[in-house]
């Protein structure tokens, strides 16, 4: 949307259709149980790796309903004009915030092809192994709670129907 529009309110930003799943998405990744009993550490690297690890899960759902595939890119939007908002309050100039961006978008990219082929093949042991290279743990070794956790929050995404994910709710 050009500024001219967002300015004078000639147009609605069609990201804002995906805001609700993206506080959700937040949300989720802030839940307590990641960090007490999955061994994520509850550091920003830590919230970090949660916020991309739920994000991946949610863009393994729309990528597999051809009506919700379109506007994965809505939803990436948003992740990068919250990171952008965080470094920038973190006090990352200008000149860096681009350079961030893009490392923080390729290594969005990397974890979402290493989860997608785990989740695919529903490997346990393979996704705990890519959860240890990509997650920063507090303890290591509960990365295979932390795997089963991602397994299910994915089979609650696999169940949510198509309206309840638009408006930010995820089966139980």
């Amino acid at each position: 949307m050009s500024i001219f529009a967002r300015l004078f309110g000639t147009q609605t930003d069609p990201r804002e259709q995906w805001r609700p799943l993206w506080h959700t998405i937040v949300e989720q990744a802030r839940e307590p149980d990641w960090y007490r009993m999955c061994g994520v550490a509850d550091t920003v690297e830590g919230r970090f790796d949660m916020i991309t690890l739920v994000l991946s899960l949610v863009m393994l759902r729309m990528e597999g309903e051809e009506e919700l595939a379109p506007h994965t890119a809505l939803v990436t939007e948003l992740f990068v004009e919250d990171m952008e908002g965080q470094l920038r309050e973190a006090g990352i100039g200008d000149p860096t915030v681009g350079k961030k961006i893009g490392k923080l978008m390729s290594s969005m990219g990397g974890r979402l092809g290493t989860y997608r082929a785990a989740l695919a093949d529903e490997d346990r042991a393979a996704l705990a192994e890519a959860l240890k290279r990509n997650v920063t743990m507090a303890q290591e070794d509960e990365a295979h709670a932390l795997a089963e956790r991602m397994m299910r929050l994915h089979k609650r995404l696999e169940r949510t129907e198509t309206e309840q994910l638009r408006a930010g709710k995820i089966a139980a």
